[in-house]
């Protein structure tokens, strides 16, 4: 099935389930190439072994053919919760489009798409999932529930909001952490989907923030989503041009070379910052460049879902 067609198709994420069952089946298939390999085959139906327990329920079948120790799951079994938070400020709907393919995804859309992924491996792992969208409000909550009615409800929300063309709206990230820190109660995985940008007085609230989700022992991913073209080497031809703050409103004309090299190093500047700030608080810190795949997305999980269990 050609993609790019679904989503013109659907002028949004109206077949979001399909897509985000495409990219999952599409990372599996390409997993035999990585350090998972044999974790694909039935990764619904088993766990990875850890040192220590029980030996009784190891699949030695599987074990025969991967070289690695997997323990059989049962449906009942629900070993993970998540909560994933998606940033819906206005700089996220850049940049501005009205058809959507996989290779030409929006920040928004490529973080819907990437949560949708996400949800795609929690479901089939039959773990517990939530979502909270936030932009001058706190605009969606759903707690973390297991259920396809669930599931259903979660994808329809995800595609509103990458249909939507919120104007001027700010964001203060760190308010609503704090408001979803409240809400989880139970040691839970947090996805956290964000461009970060963010006022220079609130990077100290944002970590704050970000430690009161650690507090109580929650794992915190930090999905930083960017245009790495345009808004990390500022990749822009040297013709006039107009540059707006798509939450503010306010704009400056000029000529991209001018500080093209200025404005590369300085923004090169605060990802750093970020990426350290991060190891110091123990935050998984991932860049989610819009112009590549999702493998980073899902190795992450997987790597953390090991780590978390």
């Amino acid at each position: 099935m050609n993609l790019q067609h679904e989503l013109n198709k659907a002028e949004g994420f109206k077949n979001l389930e399909l897509l985000a069952k495409q990219v999952v089946e599409g990372f599996i298939a390409g997993m035999h190439k990585s350090p998972f390999h044999g974790f694909s085959a039935e990764f619904a139906e088993h766990k990875i072994y850890n040192r220590g327990e029980s030996t009784r329920h190891i699949d030695w079948k599987l074990f025969a053919k991967t070289d690695k120790l997997y323990i059989k799951r049962y449906d009942d079994e629900t070993n993970l919760r998540c909560h994933i938070i998606l940033d819906n400020s206005s700089s996220m709907h850049y940049p501005k489009t009205n058809s959507f393919s996989i290779g030409h995804l929006n920040k928004i859309g490529f973080s819907v798409l990437g949560a949708a992924s996400l949800m795609q491996i929690l479901k089939k792992q039959r773990d517990a999932v939530g979502l909270s969208i936030y932009s001058d409000n706190y605009d969606y909550y759903a707690p973390e529930k297991g259920s396809e009615r669930h599931h259903q409800m979660l994808l329809n929300h995800l595609s509103e909001t990458v249909i939507a063309k919120p104007l001027n709206k700010k964001t203060e990230t760190y308010k609503y952490l704090h408001e979803v820190a409240e809400k989880i109660h139970r040691r839970s995985m947090i996805f956290l989907f964000t461009d970060m940008f963010q006022t220079i007085e609130d990077d100290t609230k944002l970590f704050e923030a970000l430690r009161h989700l650690k507090y109580n022992k929650h794992e915190v991913i930090l999905f930083h989503v960017y245009d790495k073209a345009k808004e990390l080497q500022f990749d822009f031809d040297n013709n006039p041009k107009r540059f707006i703050d798509l939450e503010t409103g306010e704009y400056i004309n000029l000529y991209a070379d001018t500080i093209k090299e200025s404005y590369s190093q300085s923004v090169a500047v605060y990802f750093e910052a970020l990426r350290l700030k991060c190891a110091q608080y123990k935050i998984k810190y991932v860049e989610a460049d819009i112009n590549k795949d999702f493998n980073n997305i899902l190795t992450t999980y997987l790597i953390e879902r090991q780590k978390f269990s």
